[in-house]
């Protein structure tokens, strides 16, 4: 049976940037196993799969790397919910919210015309997860192939998906990086989280970071863009004690060294010592459309 699909590259303006993205419009009949295998056939970091809805102004989706389902991630809810719009309101002008019904539950997106692109943004209530006992900088440095010195701090924090966020001192030392996958089994892979996001710049309001973001778990070697991560850091620096504003804003540049430089806009909102929502957002831009020819073994019975 054939599916229609769409690819897209988001959090950039233009192609061939950013993060590749999978969108199956309308994947009714497909089993889980069967999405499971697709999305190791298109073998981006994500792929997504739009199903009938249960509230008519929702839209159902959702979302698997080429190894696992997931709850939430940023890129695939931005790029889906672009797709979305540039398909069937390709002449609009206005923003259009849409709801995501993912396993994470309802996620906000606007989507607006921006510089003669799409741009979307997601919002989220401001749950945020930040257990101690991340791993000691050392061991961090460890993982990375990079000195000790090099690392000036280390954190968990999530919205939905779990990260280990690693401050480095340069950018020069995020491109020198290299995973180590023995440290990584030893240090990360049965922490609270295995996804490593690792930054160099100033953790400030109005902050800009340069990052990479590595999940051999998930089966994603390397991220160009990573919403979900974004969205826990802003959260995670908004919730700190110290903090005193109504809104943490930081912009993020990802992806440089894979040649797939991505932009991304977070933002964290805080009322009273507490966060109630976080959002992130960025462009996305059209690729291709076409076919897909399912095999009934991939389809539920």
């Amino acid at each position: 049976m054939k599916y229609r699909f769409h690819l897209v590259d988001v959090f950039s303006s233009t192609p061939f940037g950013g993060n590749q993205l999978a969108i199956l419009p309308d994947a009714t009949g497909i089993s889980t196993e069967g999405m499971q295998k697709i999305a190791r056939e298109f073998n981006f970091p994500e792929s997504t799969f739009v199903l009938p809805k249960s509230d008519p102004a929702n839209y159902r989706v959702r979302i698997f790397t080429p190894r696992a389902e997931l709850n939430f991630a940023g890129h695939p809810t931005i790029g889906t919910a672009c797709a979305l719009v540039m398909k069937q309101h390709a002449r609009t002008v206005d923003p259009i919210r849409l709801i995501l019904e993912e396993n994470i539950g309802p996620v906000m997106v606007d989507v607006a015309q921006r510089n003669g692109g799409y741009f979307g943004t997601l919002t989220l209530s401001g749950k945020i997860d930040a257990p101690a006992g991340a791993p000691a900088p050392a061991d961090l440095a460890a993982v990375l192939s990079i000195e000790p010195a090099e690392v000036s701090q280390s954190f968990f924090a999530g919205v939905g998906v779990p990260f280990c966020f690693a401050q480095l001192k340069s950018n020069e030392a995020v491109d020198r990086a290299a995973v180590d996958r023995a440290a990584w089994k030893a240090t990360l892979s049965r922490a609270w989280s295995s996804n490593l996001f690792f930054f160099a710049g100033e953790l400030r309001d109005g902050g800009h970071l340069y990052a990479r973001m590595c999940a051999p778990a998930l089966g994603v070697e390397e991220d160009p863009a990573t919403g979900s991560a974004c969205a826990a850091l802003v959260g995670a620096m908004a919730s700190k004690h110290d903090f005193c504003g109504r809104a943490y804003r930081l912009s993020i540049r990802q992806g440089v060294s894979m040649g797939r430089q991505s932009e991304i806009e977070a933002e964290a909102r805080n009322i009273g010592g507490v966060v109630t929502s976080v959002s992130v957002g960025g462009a996305t831009a059209y690729i291709a459309s076409g076919e897909i020819e399912v095999p009934p073994s991939a389809l539920t019975s």
